[in-house]
């Protein structure tokens, strides 16, 4: 049989309320009686309802978090650094995977209302807002992660990545490369298009750059391999002297079908900068140059905003980060290539 609040009340010998107010009160009760009451709660085994308390509150101590990929690292980085925000608040993150799906999406936004979530962060599938906008019609704070609205309808943090590609083409020109090629999942995605704007400024600043788009499906190691056998299989004046991959899986995918057989050298033939500076760049084959995004601080800064919102605290309802690029041996030996 379940041990209840009553239980606990006779063994410590206090009040119900009492023991009440040790759970959700600590600071009205003394010292001597938590300790009595917790002992208590140790002795029986005592877990407590906590279905039953967000009833009557309205509330429960979670916060949801929805991303398109849970297996991109980078996304793993951006709940971890969530996760440690809301621990410092006393409350507990449900994550989502919306595996870039608006109705995988919606079914989370739902399951999370029935549950009485605090607010959510979500990465939006897709650039259809509609949805979206009536769930957070509905009452529920939402805040916008890794992604940002020009109408501002959303509290937001996000990175510029139009800055992040200018970053990653300008690294590229800077050690005399002149035939670059961007390889990025589908330009619907805004991360991905905003990178290429960027890219496609700091090519057209420089005489004689030329800057071609590989498109791939998705935002995956295997559609990067794909993209590099591609590039492999073409004549060596063909191919493009450097990549600038939209994101860190990419440019694994793309450094494989380079490295594995191919004849193809990085950086001596091509050199490659990829985007996110996941953990596990600085050890690929060749350590991957790449921009680094402040993950876990997209996160803990998310859940941030949501508190304040919550708590009717002022605050910036735009966070935007600045990305920083990170020189590794993908195009270490690059400037000793002179400019065409």
């Amino acid at each position: 049989m379940a041990v209840g609040v009553k239980d606990v009340a006779a063994a410590a010998g206090v009040s119900v309320g009492t023991v009440s107010n040790v759970l959700n009160r600590p600071d009205r009760v003394s010292e001597r009686t938590v300790e009595r009451v917790q002992r208590a709660i140790r002795e029986l085994g005592f877990v407590r309802n906590d279905a039953a308390r967000q009833l009557r509150a309205g509330r429960s101590r979670s916060i949801g978090l929805v991303v398109p990929d849970i297996g991109n690292p980078f996304f793993a980085d951006v709940a971890r650094g969530a996760e440690d925000r809301a621990a410092d608040a006393g409350m507990t993150v449900l994550l989502g995977n919306s595996d870039e799906s608006d109705e995988r999406q919606q079914a989370h936004l739902e399951l999370f209302q029935e549950q009485r979530v605090n607010g959510v962060l979500l990465t939006p599938a897709s650039e259809d807002l509609t949805a979206l906008r009536r769930f957070a019609a509905g009452g529920m704070p939402v805040i916008l992660v890794d992604r940002e609205v020009e109408e501002g309808i959303f509290p937001s943090v996000s990175v510029d990545d139009v800055e992040g590609g200018r970053l990653a083409a300008r690294h590229l020109l800077d050690a005399g490369r002149r035939r670059l090629a961007f390889v990025g999942g589908p330009q619907s995605v805004q991360q991905v298009a905003d990178r290429l704007q960027g890219a496609q400024a700091a090519v057209a600043e420089v005489d004689g750059a030329a800057l071609e788009v590989i498109e791939q499906p998705s935002l995956t190691v295997l559609q990067g391999r794909e993209a590099g056998e591609a590039i492999v299989a073409r004549a060596p004046d063909d191919r493009p002297d450097a990549v600038f991959a939209a994101n860190d899986l990419l440019a694994v995918g793309l450094l494989q079908a380079f490295s594995f057989g191919s004849g193809v050298r990085v950086p001596e033939d091509i050199a490659m900068v990829g985007y996110d500076d996941i953990d596990f760049a600085a050890a690929t084959v060749v350590p991957l140059s790449s921009v680094r995004q402040p993950a876990r601080l997209l996160g803990w800064t998310g859940v941030d905003l949501l508190l304040k919102e919550l708590d009717g605290v002022e605050h910036d309802r735009r966070v935007r980060f600045q990305p920083e690029l990170v020189a590794r041996d993908s195009t270490a030996f690059s400037s000793r290539r002179n400019p065409s």
